[in-house]
């Protein structure tokens, strides 16, 4: 759960106290919980709309575009054989992601959401949230690309 709320506040102490929060308010909402799902799916979801509120409480600005591209069939294949990359470096990469980019990625790639699940979450369409995680995935290959003799400078606060 740590790990969700950082990645998607790129701020390891408000990760910590969003965290905290979630956890008094999963305890102080136990008796919703219904049994639907499983009790760390339930209380993952706490912990996403807690990040999400927090950051539209502050008003971040999300990077989406005015207009949308539709995502064509070829960019949706990556040739994963040639990216030789250690885990960390990967994970720096992520972190320097603008949020929009970073939150849609991680909600997709590793948190397993679905696009009409994180259109829901974010409040967007479905064809936005598919947008912006391709043009996710196409920056983190850019920065990686880029850089490939030398790690991404992090820029999460710690």
């Amino acid at each position: 759960m740590f790990n969700i709320c950082v990645r998607m506040l790129n701020n390891k102490e408000e990760a910590e106290d969003l965290l905290q929060e979630s956890f008094i308010d999963a305890f102080m909402k136990l008796n919703t919980y219904r049994y639907e799902s499983s009790f760390g799916a339930w209380l993952k979801r706490i912990v996403i709309n807690k990040c999400i509120n927090n950051m539209q409480r502050k008003k971040i600005d999300l990077v989406f575009p005015e207009h949308q591209i539709e995502p064509t069939e070829g960019e949706n294949t990556v040739d994963y054989a040639k990216i030789e990359m250690d885990v960390r470096r990967i994970h720096d990469t992520i972190e320097l992601l603008p949020d929009g980019y970073r939150i849609i990625f991680s909600l997709y790639a590793l948190e397993g959401y679905d696009h009409s699940e994180i259109a829901k979450i974010m409040d967007i369409s479905e064809s936005t949230s598919k947008t912006q995680y391709l043009r996710a995935k196409q920056k983190i290959r850019d920065l990686l690309n880029n850089n490939n003799d030398e790690r991404p400078i992090r820029t999460i606060h710690q």
